[in-house]
């Protein structure tokens, strides 16, 4: 027993804590966007915010089917309000863990049909990962949409969590404006 105690307390526990330290720290505004690499729509390779550099960028991540509806109403309201005028773009990211990841093809095959092939290089996969992806964002609600808005270099100027709602999507419009 004793020698499972010392064990314990020599080998496991500082393992565990250098476990801890390897996760992902919670992003925050003003740091850089680490890399969350994917593919397009289109079959290309992907990866934030090396894809964005030079504009800015809305990145909206959703990491549940039904997340999709308030990723897409982000998206809509990105393409009628902002729009995509060489200065600005947006990414809808669908973050895919689990068993989804066997299914790979009939989803993008299903993204690609319910997408206009216009958009295609603005949807980006992302298959695995989700858990790390779920900490940088804060995750705490399952269907709603995470909103990172990147300046042209790939940091992160503005955050935010939940269903579209025009507050918040004035909120956004004025600081899209004051980076551009």
């Amino acid at each position: 027993m004793l020698k499972l105690l010392i064990l314990t307390a020599f080998v496991v526990a500082p393992l565990a804590a250098f476990a801890d330290d390897t996760k992902p720290a919670k992003l925050s505004v003003g740091d850089r966007l680490p890399p969350l690499k994917g593919e397009f729509l289109t079959g290309r390779a992907a990866q934030l915010p090396d894809v964005s550099l030079g504009k800015v960028a809305v990145v909206m991540l959703g990491f549940t089917y039904d997340s999709r509806h308030a990723v897409e109403a982000w998206g809509e309201w990105f393409r009628k309000t902002i729009g995509l005028d060489g200065e600005t773009t947006f990414f809808e990211v669908p973050m895919i863990g689990g068993m989804g990841r066997l299914g790979r093809w009939f989803i993008d095959s299903g993204m690609r049909r319910g997408t206009p092939k216009d958009l295609h290089e603005n949807v980006i996969t992302v298959y695995g990962g989700t858990g790390d992806w779920k900490r940088r964002v804060g995750f705490a609600s399952e269907d709603a949409a995470y909103l990172l808005l990147l300046d042209r270099d790939g940091t992160v100027r503005w955050m935010h969590a939940g269903d579209f709602d025009e507050t918040t999507a004035r909120e956004l419009e004025k600081t899209i404006a004051a980076l551009r």
